[in-house]
């Protein structure tokens, strides 16, 4: 197969694990830079190019797109999708995932147990807002955060008066979150492919940090979940429409809440805690649903 890897930064670790992955099983690996890429739309006829190179003739493309270009990169994919080429993360997924709100909403919709979350439009809101979240502390994070950076905690008046009128300022979307104490600042990590747990670690957060992103110094390791934690996190990746995600979960008293569920997870963290070849899997699935989808073409 030809596989196209989409990532600006072919030097990044989990780019090299797929790369890898990917040619241990014999296949022809291609590392396209998405923000790079050119392409026509034509009702008669469609392609990209990429350093002159038209892709069309890919036969599966695995998606790794930053959180600063998702709408690029929804593009892109919506473009190799009109191309009839087998994409890993679909473009709706993303936009979906990388929306925190819609995120939620969509999860909470069908069912699944999430933080107590409020979408407030101006700080006047905030004192009914808390109210119903049970009072301080609360977490305060944009729409849009990715590895912890916009993730605030607040746990008085002034400081998240003062945190949200800051973000409001840069005309970010906010988002306000009951914090789980019971949780310690910890979450658990889980790595789903085809419907299926491949790997899961539980991040503890450094002392005087609620934060349990390995990028800010947090601890992990390797964890088994229960019934309840597997079901849950099976199904936010099917509520999301993605087949390869990451999802982190808190335990709670109320049981496992889904906290978000990334579309583009990092490989580094969870493949050196766990020992698994998460790439691989993914490499793997990949073959298996293009051959499905394949057949599926061929019938049109």
């Amino acid at each position: 197969m030809k596989i196209g890897i989409l990532s600006r930064g072919p030097q990044l670790y989990s780019t090299r694990s797929l790369y890898r992955a990917g040619m241990r099983r014999g296949h022809q690996m291609m590392v396209i830079d998405h923000t790079r890429c050119q392409y026509l739309v034509d009702s008669e006829r469609s392609e990209i190019f990429f350093d002159g190179l038209p892709l069309s003739s890919l036969d599966a493309i695995v998606p790794r797109i930053g959180s600063s270009v998702t709408s690029l990169g929804a593009a892109l994919i919506h473009q190799f999708e009109l191309l009839k080429v087998y994409t890993v993360t679909r473009a709706h997924a993303l936009l979906q995932a990388r929306d925190k709100l819609r995120c939620l909403q969509r999860l909470a919709g069908a069912g699944l147990k999430v933080p107590g979350t409020a979408f407030i439009t101006s700080g006047s809101e905030l004192e009914d807002v808390l109210d119903l979240l049970g009072g301080f502390p609360v977490v305060i994070k944009l729409l849009e955060s990715t590895h912890g950076v916009g993730v605030m905690l607040a746990d008085n008046m002034r400081s998240a008066e003062a945190t949200i009128e800051a973000f409001q300022k840069l005309n970010e979307r906010v988002l306000i979150q009951e914090y789980i104490a019971e949780s310690h600042g910890a979450d658990i990590r889980a790595l789903v492919v085809g419907g299926r747990v491949v790997a899961s670690m539980k991040r503890q957060a450094q002392p005087g940090e609620f934060r349990s992103n390995l990028h800010r110094g947090a601890k992990a390791q390797r964890i088994g979940l229960s019934k309840e934690e597997e079901k849950a996190v099976i199904q936010a990746a099917q509520v999301m429409g993605l087949d390869v995600a990451g999802v982190d979960i808190l335990q709670s008293r109320r049981g496992p809440l889904v906290m978000e569920v990334n579309a583009s997870p990092g490989l580094e963290g969870i493949e050196g805690v766990t020992k698994v070849d998460v790439a691989g899997a993914i490499i793997k699935f990949t073959e298996k649903r293009h051959r499905a989808f394949n057949a599926h073409i061929g019938t049109k």
